[in-house]
């Protein structure tokens, strides 16, 4: 995995995804590695944001964690796939 980070270290910062409160919605976190910026913030965000039934995603860079909001039960494997995708790896539930 290469950096998302600029040559001089700074970083592109994305639109903060704020959590929606939604009846039978879901709430799962799970163990990012590889993010180091709000780059890495971003690519995630709008990758697993794009998933079917995902109402919201939180990008934690620093505790390397992603909390998304799903109506319904989460696609695990969607979701690794997303992230995948993204050029991070999920490693499990957090």
């Amino acid at each position: 995995m290469g950096s998302c980070c600029t040559p001089d270290n700074s970083c592109s910062t994305g639109a903060e995804t704020t959590a929606v409160a939604v009846a039978d919605s879901t709430v799962t976190a799970y163990a990012v590695s590889g993010m180091t910026c709000g780059h890495c913030k971003t690519a995630i965000t709008t990758s697993v944001s794009a998933l079917a039934g995902v109402l919201s995603v939180d990008v934690d860079v620093a505790g390397g964690l992603v909390t998304v909001t799903t109506g319904g039960e989460p696609d695990d494997a969607a979701i690794t796939a997303a992230v995948d995708d993204a050029g991070y790896e999920l490693t499990g539930r957090a």
